[in-house]
């Protein structure tokens, strides 16, 4: 929501890749983060960056965003992806998007075999056994449905403005205040 306290959270769009009654995990799509980039990272896990991967592509590479998934493990990578690869340890979100979290898919993006579509994010958001639920009920969030065009190919700086949108809302006009009937 607009107004939201936790500045950690201000204007994000988090894409949520599980909720059960144990709680959920999503990533933010909307923030980069500056602590590293994309050729340092395959350095940091020994993927070979050398021509016979690359070629003469290591400036598409340079221009690959690192997103700050969330305030919970920001050393951990998460590699949410559209489901056109797959393999043993990717959770299956929908029948269009999924998560993977191993060395194994940036090696493949990498070498150009990974997924059409991915954004890399370091670190998660979390909620607690129905914390999720709570902050809903308090109007702390605003919820919409995913799409792929929203979160994989929508400029960084657009996907808060263009989720707004999507509500079909004057976000200016919304309110922290909420009533119960």
């Amino acid at each position: 929501m607009p107004g939201m306290t936790d500045p950690r959270f201000d204007h994000c769009v988090i894409y949520v890749c599980s909720h059960s009654e144990e709680g959920a995990m999503g990533l933010i799509i909307n923030k980069r983060t500056t602590n590293i980039d994309f050729l340092s990272l395959l350095d940091q896990l020994d993927i070979d960056v050398g021509s016979e991967i690359f070629g003469s592509d290591i400036p598409e590479f340079e221009r690959i965003m690192l997103h700050a998934g969330g305030p919970v493990e920001i050393g951990r990578g998460f590699i949410l992806h559209s489901a056109d690869y797959v393999q043993d340890s990717t959770l299956i979100v929908s029948e269009t998007i999924a998560l993977t979290a191993t060395v194994d898919i940036l090696s493949a993006i990498a070498a150009g075999e990974g997924p059409q579509d991915y954004i890399i994010a370091l670190g998660y958001s979390g909620w607690g056994a129905g914390q999720l639920e709570e902050e809903l009920q308090q109007n702390s969030w605003l919820n919409i449905e995913a799409d792929e065009e929203l979160v994989f190919r929508t400029d960084i700086e657009l996907k808060w403005p263009r989720a707004m949108a999507k509500l079909g809302v004057d976000v200016s006009l919304l309110s922290m205040d909420s009533g119960h009937a």
